[in-house]
């Protein structure tokens, strides 16, 4: 889920939808408008599930998509490799995260954690 607002009203520490990926913002630089034209947003952001820092320039009347970032509640299931499988502990779905080695680790079954959701993705917040 993700709703519409306009580039000026972007504050650094949230987050806005860059190509396609949920990103959390870091700066934000604003221009003065020139002799023909409005101010411009500088703004560098990072990917939240790809770490992967990005930077966009638009006017600040432009529409952009702010994302729904939800931190939940899952209990581990079940660790199998690099899988482990969770279940959100309110409506008790069930679903699965590759996860790097270290981290899985870390975890074991029975474990209560919390997760990040956007945009229909999942990630582990440790």
């Amino acid at each position: 889920m993700k709703e519409q607002t306009e580039t000026g009203k972007l504050k650094e520490g949230r987050y806005v939808v860059v190509d396609d990926e949920p990103c959390k913002i870091l700066t934000i630089a604003t221009s003065k408008p020139g002799k023909h034209g409005a101010a411009k947003a500088r703004i560098d952001v990072v990917g939240i599930f790809d770490g992967q820092k990005r930077s966009i320039v638009q006017p600040v009347s432009a529409k952009v998509y702010v994302p729904i970032v939800e931190r939940k509640m899952a209990q581990i299931i079940s660790v199998a490799g690099n899988t482990v499988q969770l279940m959100d502990v309110k409506d008790f779905e069930m679903f699965e995260l590759e996860l790097s080695e270290d981290v899985v680790s870390k975890l074991e079954a029975g474990q209560e954690i919390q997760y990040i959701e956007a945009l229909n993705k999942r990630k582990l917040d440790l």
